[in-house]
């Protein structure tokens, strides 16, 4: 039986996602703080996630999390760890709490009603990671919409992705009801080995939804005065929208959705290449 939150990870770590967690173009001096961030809402999501565990253990193990994080208590490394990098950097658990919520939701809520309830889950779910790697390098709060966008895009990418095995698995759905229900089908279609073709429609289409998020989040790169951050989320950036083209073209039931590391790596180059040139012309130009 399992009591303990590090008994219930699932060995993922953040060399493992979708995206860059801290990559090298983060400072070294911020890197700590994300770090220990990324480890707390890694412990949490395979709390949720996890397979094996009821639903009243995976929430009780989550407000343990949350106790050792406001303080009440020491029990629990991870949250300690993200405490004491808060308190360095006088930075409020809000964000943390945010995703706390999120994943809380992961157990008790396992559908959502259109893509209006979908971005109201990525509100708990995703823009708070932006918005903390934001406040630890001291950016504005008016970065905060396109990190919105971005963040929310990111999110969905990962649904569209994992649409099948989360279903299977933890009979989550994440694609919206009536978007389901338009395109004349509904959630038990997830199960099969392909997607039908009135699956197929559906994904492609949130896939065109989630790409005008990303045109939203084109501009945010620019806005972020900290220049080895813009280059990351320049780099996150290219790799989403690159995503996107391939879920508009793949069925993410039998066909794997992911950019390999040449891809990662060749996209990934192309958003730095393409940030620092902006950058560049806009110093030269004297705009800020």
């Amino acid at each position: 039986m399992i009591t303990t939150t590090l008994a219930a990870r699932s060995g993922k770590g953040h060399r493992d996602e979708n995206f860059p967690v801290a990559s090298g173009l983060i400072h070294p001096r911020h890197r700590p703080a994300i770090l220990a961030f990324y480890e707390f809402v890694r412990t949490a999501d395979d709390i949720a996630d996890h397979a094996s565990l009821a639903p009243g253990d995976k929430l009780a193990l989550m407000d343990r999390l949350e106790a050792t994080l406001l303080g009440k208590d020491d029990e629990e490394a991870t949250a300690v760890a993200l405490r004491s990098q808060l308190a360095a950097r006088q930075l409020a658990p809000r964000h943390a709490l945010d995703l706390l919520t999120a994943f809380r939701m992961d157990v008790t809520k396992l559908r959502y009603r259109d893509w209006d309830d979908l971005i109201g889950y990525c509100s708990y779910s995703a823009m708070p990671v932006g918005r903390f790697v934001l406040d630890v390098h001291g950016e504005s709060h008016a970065t905060w919409p396109a990190n919105d966008a971005l963040c929310a895009a990111l999110q969905i990418i990962n649904h569209l992705q994992d649409c099948g095995e989360d279903y299977r698995n933890l009979n989550r759905v994440y694609i919206p009801l009536d978007a389901l229900a338009a395109a004349g089908t509904g959630a038990e279609a997830l199960a099969g080995d392909r997607a039908s073709p009135a699956l197929r429609d559906c994904i492609h289409g949130l896939a065109r939804r989630t790409g005008e998020l990303l045109r939203e989040s084109r501009p945010f790169s620019a806005r972020i005065r900290d220049t080895r951050l813009a280059l990351e989320v320049a780099v996150i950036q290219r790799l989403a929208e690159r995503l996107v083209v391939l879920l508009r073209r793949r069925d993410p039931l039998c066909a794997r959705v992911h950019l390999g590391a040449a891809g990662v790596a060749g996209f990934g180059l192309l958003g730095v290449v393409s940030a620092a040139i902006g950058r560049a012309g806009r110093r030269f130009s004297g705009g800020p």
